[in-house]
């Protein structure tokens, strides 16, 4: 990765990630990133979620990072299934914090939308991090889609949904987690050369 420009690009879910949000945060401190920016954050539709990271992802000139949070992270999942070779080709790896478990009973209806889980390997290199009292997602099911997308699995201890309301703003200690996931992303490169 060194001899390449990466360019990180923030998937946020349900709502959207306000500005005291962490990936607002990391996207204003991240060199060469960019905000997936949806036409509807309140009722989100899959196949238009997955369209405009599809767009987002090819609209970047050099290779990607996701950054994705709650839904996001169901929908980097969804993308990778009905992406072009092309598009995923682009991708190096994705973070994927505190996945929303849009099969859990009392499910918010609109993330409803995105049922069910897509359980097929991701084909790039991902880090799931995951609470063990986060509400949108057990610590077990984080787990189990960490599993099913091939991803290296982190549970945090007492996080919530690691976001504003769970005090996690600037969320600094997060940068240790893309770093291992950058780490990853450079030995599957060497691997492959």
């Amino acid at each position: 990765m060194a001899s390449e420009t990466i360019h990180y690009l923030v998937v946020p879910g349900w709502q959207g990630s306000p500005d005291e949000h962490w990936q607002s945060h990391w996207q204003r401190t991240l060199p060469n990133s960019k905000r997936v920016e949806q036409d509807d954050w309140l009722l989100p539709q899959r196949q238009a979620w997955v369209s405009e990271l599809d767009r987002s992802v090819v609209s970047v000139s050099g290779s990607v990072v996701l950054i994705a949070h709650s839904l996001g992270c169901v929908t980097v999942a969804h993308w990778a299934l009905q992406a072009s070779s092309e598009s995923l080709r682009r991708v190096r790896g994705a973070l994927l914090v505190a996945p929303a478990d849009v099969e859990r009973p009392g499910c918010p209806e609109p993330l409803c939308h995105f049922a069910p889980l897509p359980v097929a390997a991701l084909p790039f290199p991902s880090l799931l991090v995951g609470s063990d009292n986060d509400v949108a997602a057990s610590p077990e099911r984080a787990w189990a889609m960490g599993n099913a997308w091939g991803s290296e699995v982190a549970i945090l201890s007492g996080a919530g949904h690691v976001n504003v309301a769970s005090g996690h703003r600037r969320w600094e200690q997060g940068f240790a987690y893309l770093y291992r996931l950058q780490h990853r992303i450079e030995q599957r490169v060497k691997r492959r050369a």
